[in-house]
């Protein structure tokens, strides 16, 4: 019960901030009111979009991590730390860097049209699901790529020594790994795509590619209707609670027993068809995923350094706000962590933070403390709050299945010997976790660092974060700064997530 009791706490809290602001957003309105044809046109094209897009990035994150796992070369490191980058950048800048590969005046339509072909189209259905296979092909890629690891060397090994090849290793090892864990990828993927605000604000090119989040922000900004934005984000967390179950129905938990935690040797993949294979595939989508940040770079570059000293000045703030959010994120994700091995149903709790929309939490939170107080006081604690929040289903489905497997095969030992709780944590647990509890960390942390949400509401001019800061240049008109802010943005994200995540993996075969 001491294990679990933690775990139940964190998931009341969460339940508890998130329908609470819920709920007071409805109180304000007075009730609900009716989705017109509009709004279910929003709820078609969300679910359709939602749907390619994790379709799309799961496919092609399976052949990215294998190549990853099976494959040992020069910069491996720095590879899988630029093909998370995406996925941690602010919204609104990456948008940039796609439109500037992807856009009628960007780089492949001016190549193409070197050879007379028509421009590239980037706005409408197609642009969206680009777009969020940008974003979220590295996730799915890095949590394929944590249940790879999972697999002890032993199992490989074994398999080499009975002469297994390549598809049998696949059908054994690989398939049942995967069963377990890419359903939760492309759970991620697809509430994260249900909430999407920013691409398809950018790239939907019209009403008909409106996503739910885009019409609750409608329904605030224009008609200041809080029953119909508060309905539109309970059927959109109805929607996360169905893809939930398909999830947890489809997932099947697989072990594979305990090992020495030796560096994995793939001896069923050195043949040259392999070889070749796994170079085009990491060749492939470097360039996919790098071109558009290149771009952010070219473009930024030249104005870094005659920034103004308000924009250095959010960068402490920023920081402050991230270090917070990480040991938040962290305590929750470790408590909530250990009660999903025997509750599992907890870990649903943690989608409320993403399948909620942010625009929603923030005025609930707003009308909350309203009638106490200035909510502008608040606002660094609410946006930790909020930013440890949205992070953390993204840390849980990293750690969740390591300390299944962890409990699973080292729970019953160490029963037998009499182990305290604080000996197990120390001496079993903790070393075991340490690799996927950086990575978790070093995502809240760029999360953090990059988001745009809550401080937009409560933030006074003394409290700007940078992503305010870059937000406030760009509604100025002053594109230059705003460029070279938003490459500080993200060279101080890539450098956060590389912190935590290489402290992570420091000594452990990665």
């Amino acid at each position: 019960m001491r294990q679990v009791a933690p775990g139940i706490a964190v998931a009341a809290l969460i339940a508890v901030v998130v329908l609470g602001a819920l709920c007071a957003v409805l109180w304000r309105a007075g009730g609900g009111s009716g989705l017109g044809p509009a709004d279910y046109a929003a709820l078609r094209f969300t679910v359709v979009q939602a749907i390619l897009s994790s379709i799309i990035s799961g496919l092609l994150a399976v052949p990215v991590a294998r190549a990853l796992a099976r494959r040992a070369f020069f910069g491996r490191s720095i590879l899988i730390t630029l093909l998370g980058a995406p996925f941690i950048l602010p919204v609104i800048v990456a948008v940039l860097g796609l439109t500037a590969v992807f856009g009628r005046a960007g780089v492949i339509s001016t190549a193409l049209g070197w050879v007379g072909l028509p421009p590239v189209q980037i706005y409408g259905l197609h642009g969206v699901v680009l777009a969020h296979v940008f974003f979220n092909l590295p996730l799915a890629t890095r949590i394929l790529l944590q249940g790879w690891q999972a697999i002890p060397a032993e199992r490989f090994r074994l398999a080499a020594s009975l002469g297994m090849g390549a598809g049998q290793v696949a059908r054994v090892l690989e398939y049942p790994m995967l069963r377990s864990t890419l359903p939760g990828a492309l759970l991620i993927v697809f509430t994260l795509c249900l909430s999407s605000f920013a691409v398809a604000l950018s790239l939907g090119g019209g009403p008909r590619a409106t996503t739910v989040e885009l019409a609750i922000y409608e329904a605030f900004l224009f008609d200041f209707d809080l029953g119909r934005a508060a309905v539109l984000a309970s059927v959109q967390m109805g929607m996360v609670a169905v893809a939930a179950v398909v999830s947890l129905a489809w997932a099947r938990q697989e072990g594979f027993g305990a090992g020495m935690d030796r560096a994995i040797r793939r001896q069923d993949a050195q043949t040259p068809l392999l070889i070749t294979q796994d170079i085009v595939v990491l060749l492939g989508v470097s360039l996919f995923l790098v071109l558009p940040l290149l771009m952010i770079l070219l473009r930024g570059l030249p104005g870094i350094w005659h920034l103004p000293l308000a924009v250095w000045l959010s960068v402490k703030t920023s920081l402050t706000v991230v270090l917070f959010s990480v040991i938040i994120g962290m305590a929750a994700s470790f408590a909530l962590s250990m009660a999903a091995v025997r509750i599992r149903w907890l870990e649903g709790i943690a989608l409320l933070g993403i399948a909620t929309s942010p625009m929603v939490i923030g005025t609930g939170l707003f009308l909350m403390i309203h009638p106490f107080d200035a909510p502008s006081r608040y606002a660094m604690a609410v946006t930790v709050l909020a930013n440890a929040l949205m992070a953390l289903p993204f840390a849980l489905r990293v750690m969740v299945p390591e300390m299944r497997e962890i409990y699973s095969n080292y729970n019953r030992l160490s029963a037998s010997l009499g182990m305290s709780q604080g000996a197990w944590i120390k001496l079993v647990l903790w070393p075991r976790m340490r690799r996927v509890s950086g990575f978790a960390a070093g995502l809240t942390g760029a999360l953090s660092m990059g988001d745009l949400g809550v401080v937009a509401l409560f933030a006074s001019p003394e409290q700007a974060t940078l992503p305010l800061q870059v937000w406030r240049l760009m509604g100025a008109y002053r594109m230059e700064d705003a460029a070279a802010a938003a490459l500080l943005l993200m060279v101080a994200s890539l450098a956060i997530f590389w912190l935590f995540d290489r402290g992570g993996r420091m000594d452990a075969d990665t």
